[in-house]
């Protein structure tokens, strides 16, 4: 009998044990989606941040306010900046993601076509929809994206 008894508590331990590490890991598994979802929202907002700096950089350039190439370098830095955080988003599709990393290319390797004044209005029209959480400031950028000659410079 008291073998009997000794496994039963043995049996009775390890239930309990696996109980509590059962729940233990629940625990552990929902401290980690909520942080993933807050670390998603600092992204966002970093995200939007950036943008907005973007769209004000831009119309800094077009309203001729100062040092013009410390303007440029400003709306390259500023959307740089954006683009860092969009690549961490897990809510933005690839083609977008894609979207906004060329339209950085494109500011990078030709800035001559890019300070074009009809080219950053429609960039920053694209920045603004992109800050405002609509999809077609994804389908503007590529369309500025586009609109780069590529072979020149």
């Amino acid at each position: 009998m008291t073998q009997e008894k000794l496994m039963k508590d043995r049996m009775i331990r390890a239930i309990v044990l696996f109980g509590i590490t059962l729940i233990a890991l629940l625990v552990f598994i929902g401290l980690y989606i909520d942080e993933t979802h807050r670390v998603q929202e600092q992204y966002r907002t970093q995200f939007r941040t950036y943008l907005v700096q973007t769209s004000e950089s831009i119309s800094s350039y077009l309203d001729n306010e100062g040092d013009l190439p410390l303007r440029y370098r400003r709306i390259l830095s500023d959307f740089s900046s954006a683009n860092s955080f969009g690549f961490l988003l897990e809510s933005l599709t690839e083609d977008q993601k894609r979207s906004i990393n060329e339209l950085q290319a494109c500011l990078m390797k030709y800035p001559e076509q890019m300070q074009d004044k009809k080219r950053l209005e429609a960039m920053k029209t694209a920045v603004d929809d992109m800050g405002n959480n609509l999809d077609k400031g994804f389908t503007e950028a590529g369309a500025v994206v586009d609109s780069v000659d590529k072979k020149g410079h």
